[in-house]
């Protein structure tokens, strides 16, 4: 049992925030080209493939880092890891922004996305085993405040970035143009990271699985305000008993291969990408500028959007933990599929071609109304809601290898939709694009009535498959 005194709840929140900031450089590196794609396709004299490559290759850094981080967390700890990742961040940070070279930029930006995959799975992973059952939700929920103000703070650095230099590719300070400039300032979160991580305690289930009993049963009472922390212990190690000898066979099942559980989360994590999230995120200067907007209108939109899916994280954090997740989850696909369908009827009557298209009145305003609102739902629900099932939904002697599967899972269909989404709107249009990621916000909804089982208040350790 948990009695949260007002000074446990900050030391609980503190512990989280720290976390999270793993969760803002995730936000942070995975957005920040979105304002020097242009600048990098000109400089490089790349086509729209390569161009989408270069913005997507960073993904497969993320798969892998996603896929190893769950084991070396368990081998290593949480805190470790954490460190890794931010000195991953600070490399491929400077190294993208002095790139001199396409080989040479996509090297750094698979670096980063090791960091990037390695955080996207640490930071749930811990907060859900230090956050009490009663409070998961919302605390797990930081995680994706987190990663939207580090993507609000990569299209302001930009913005800012662009309008001091006069243009992403003009020059800014040392001879070096502003694009390059948008990599190089993520240095900043980076360090903040890595001397975070070495302040904050050690997961208490890590600490279990190692046989240090008395330093988790600390932890547990000093941050967490457990009542019997050596029950807690106890508990803790009932549900590990198997975890010494944890393996790939743990996710084995009927289901093709898989424990029907593990299949779900790889669903959910494909499906929050496949709704295009990134689509507006990576490419959304570049989306706005191809029907009409300015350099400046179309960068001034971005930290618009920006802002909203930051305020709306707001709203999953106040009802995760009173209404539910599954609820959550299914106001939120149709709020996607109806706001989508809307964006998707606005592009389809943009009239010119090539660089010169534009969206007749008013039809722009529509297009704009259809993407806003699409964040909205998307951050209120399955922005952060995905993360906090990920982080909990999974019985303790599967949960590292399942959370490492999944959000494997999540960052290749990130990569497919952020590859293919250059070339496909110049072949298909913007239109057909958006009508497709309506058409899988509608299957989603269908999806988790069907497959998704409710979680709220419910401890890591009554997880079942």
């Amino acid at each position: 049992m948990t009695q949260m005194s007002e000074r446990h709840t900050a030391k609980v929140i503190g512990v989280t925030v720290a976390a999270a900031v793993g969760g803002f450089l995730f936000g942070f590196d995975s957005s920040v080209i979105n304002g020097a794609v242009d600048s990098i396709q000109g400089h490089f004299e790349l086509g729209s493939f390569f161009t989408g490559f270069a913005v997507a290759i960073a993904l497969l850094g993320c798969a892998v880092g996603a896929w190893f981080a769950g084991r070396l967390a368990d081998r290593w700890g949480r805190k470790k890891v954490m460190l890794l990742g931010s000195v991953l961040f600070v490399v491929s940070s400077l190294g993208a922004g002095l790139a001199f070279s396409v080989p040479d930029l996509m090297l750094w930006r698979v670096l980063g996305g090791l960091g990037i995959g390695i955080a996207s799975v640490i930071a749930p992973t811990y907060i859900s085993e230090i956050a009490p059952a009663r409070y998961r939700g919302a605390l797990a929920s930081l995680q994706q405040l987190a990663i939207t103000l580090g993507i609000f703070a990569a299209l302001l650095s930009d913005a800012v970035l662009q309008n001091a230099a006069g243009g992403a590719s003009n020059e800014l300070w040392l001879n070096l143009e502003a694009w390059r400039w948008m990599f190089i300032v993520g240095v900043v979160p980076a360090v903040v990271y890595g001397i975070l991580a070495l302040l904050i305690p050690e997961s208490p289930r890590y600490l279990v699985g190692k046989h240090l009993d008395q330093e988790a049963a600390d932890i547990l009472a000093n941050i967490t305000g457990e009542v019997d922390p050596h029950e807690r212990v106890t508990e803790i190690r009932l549900t590990l008993r198997h975890e010494s000898t944890a393996s790939f066979d743990d996710i084995r099942g009927p289901k093709f291969g898989l424990q029907p559980i593990v299949w779900v989360g790889i669903f959910m994590a494909i499906f929050q990408q496949f709704v295009g999230i990134n689509a507006i995120f990576y490419y959304s200067t570049t989306l706005w500028k191809s029907v009409g907007f300015t350099e400046n209108e179309s960068f001034t939109t971005s930290v618009i959007t920006a802002t909203i899916n930051v305020g709306m994280t707001f709203v999953a954090i106040l009802f995760v933990d009173r209404i539910g997740r599954r609820i959550l989850l299914m106001v939120g696909s149709l709020g996607m599929f109806a706001s989508l369908l809307m964006a998707a009827i606005a592009f389809s009557q943009a009239t010119g071609s090539g660089d010169d298209v534009v969206l007749p009145s008013p039809w722009g305003a529509v297009a704009l109304i259809g993407a806003n609102l699409f964040v909205i739902f998307f951050a209120s629900t399955w922005g952060p809601v995905m993360w906090v099932m990920l982080g909990e939904m999974f019985p303790n002697n599967m949960r590292a290898y399942a959370l490492g599967i999944s959000t494997a899972a999540n960052w290749i269909a990130n990569f497919t939709v952020t590859l293919s989404f250059p070339p496909l709107t110049r072949s298909v249009g913007l239109w057909f694009l958006y009508g497709l990621f309506a058409f899988f916000a509608l299957l989603s909804f269908f999806f988790v009535r069907s497959k998704v089982q409710e979680t709220k208040g419910m401890e890591l350790e009554e997880m079942h498959t």
